[in-house]
């Protein structure tokens, strides 16, 4: 894998520091975590859903923090409380602790979480400011800018 130098980015540009350590983190060949398995849908032009798939959870088990551009969603068990007599001989299902993380670009923001059927739906809404928003500029034709007279209307 290539690895590249960002090195005179960061000396020319003011306020891409985000940026940059988001291009050397995607740039390690650290394994990426599989566990829990999860989508990524885009629900229309400005709304997304993050799915994960959290079975044997419950809501009071599951934590979902927003900081800094940064989505945190982390699930822990708290010990299983087997009978005595109880022996289990093969586990499947797994029941581990966890935490994935996802980077929100500016203006994402969670609109609100459901769990359902061992999937917790984490529902995102892009809301951009009027002033981040194309506008149209009007076009005016004449020699020269226009007066408006107050009394005249």
């Amino acid at each position: 894998m290539r690895s590249y130098d960002l090195s005179p980015l960061y000396r020319n540009t003011v306020g891409f520091d985000r940026l940059f350590s988001l291009l050397d983190s995607a740039g390690s060949v650290e394994a990426a975590p599989t566990y829990p398995p999860y989508n990524i849908e885009r629900t229309g032009d400005n709304t997304y859903r993050v799915t994960v798939a959290v079975a044997g959870f419950t809501s009071d088990e599951l934590t979902i923090e927003v900081k800094e551009n940064t989505l945190a969603l982390r699930g822990g068990k708290a010990a299983p409380e087997t009978a005595d007599t109880a022996q289990v001989l093969y586990r499947g299902i797994a029941a581990r602790s966890f935490e994935r993380r996802f980077q929100l670009a500016d203006h994402v923001e969670v609109k609100g979480a459901v769990l359902e059927n061992g999937l917790l739906h984490v529902d995102l809404v892009r809301n951009i400011p009027e002033a981040k928003k194309p506008r149209l500029i009007p076009i005016t034709t004449g020699a020269g800018p226009q007066t408006l007279d107050a009394r005249a209307a």
